[in-house]
């Protein structure tokens, strides 16, 4: 018999990135209409300064959304400007921010990339650690954290209270191979990225893959500790695609479907 006391909680959300070609206030009139519980805000085109950050935070405030997370395009190992990165993660109320490891897939990275992404990242979690917000990878293609392999050697590297790392599942990969992935980066997870996609990318609907995203929730939700699973693209970008996915969604993230 499964202890339903021990069952972590998954929080429903999105990133805005899913509706990149609309405003801040339909961002969140969608996700509320869609009964999801937070918003991933990214600095693509939504927070990009103090004012939109601003706008962002008290439009989710006001439909009863958490910011989950400031979804950025922080390329560690750049040595670029974080404090203003933190400042919008703070203006925005997140308490993560999604980060890039790199700019090369492990396979093409040098030493020398290895060690700037490295360094970088610790540089950076202090600084978030300081304002208590936590740091989180991208795991994802042309990165460093393209594979499970390379992401724990990564993390292992930065050795890091303050630094985790997203899951996904990798473009091309069967159910297996994907589920496989997940359980090699498990205790590190610190959210995940939801969305259905075929060989090349092809956008469907979240349910194409409904034996995946069930298996997915079932090991998340057992793994007894709380996350936030957010959609992150949707079939043709269609604002009605975000509702039905969330339905979808919304089942499994409570063990219903």
């Amino acid at each position: 018999m499964i202890d339903l006391t021990t069952l972590a909680d998954l929080t429903p959300g999105i990133c805005s990135v899913t509706l990149r070609s609309l405003g801040i206030d339909d961002v969140v009139r969608i996700s509320s209409d869609a009964g999801l519980a937070g918003i991933e805000w990214g600095t693509d085109v939504h927070v990009s300064d103090a004012e939109s950050a601003a706008h962002a935070r008290k439009a989710s405030e006001a439909a009863g959304l958490t910011v989950l997370s400031l979804g950025s395009y922080y390329r560690c190992g750049s040595f670029g400007d974080f404090a203003r990165i933190l400042d919008l993660a703070t203006g925005l109320g997140a308490p993560r921010i999604r980060v890039w490891a790199g700019e090369l897939g492990s396979a093409e990275a040098s030493q020398e990339h290895w060690d700037a992404v490295v360094t970088d990242t610790q540089r950076i979690a202090d600084l978030a650690a300081e304002r208590g917000v936590a740091i989180a990878f991208e795991y994802h293609g042309n990165t460093l954290t393209d594979s499970p392999a390379t992401t724990l050697d990564l993390l292992d590297r930065v050795n890091h209270a303050n630094v985790g790392t997203y899951w996904q599942p990798a473009v091309g990969l069967s159910d297996r191979q994907a589920l496989d992935s997940l359980h090699q980066v498990l205790p590190h997870v610190a959210g995940v990225h939801c969305f259905s996609w075929g060989p090349e990318a092809e956008r469907f609907p979240l349910r194409n893959r409904k034996l995946l995203w069930q298996t997915v929730t079932d090991v998340l939700r057992g793994n007894g500790k709380d996350l936030d699973i957010m959609l992150e693209f949707v079939e043709d970008d269609l604002p009605d695609n975000v509702l039905n996915d969330a339905a979808f969604l919304h089942t499994i993230t409570l063990g219903e479907d």
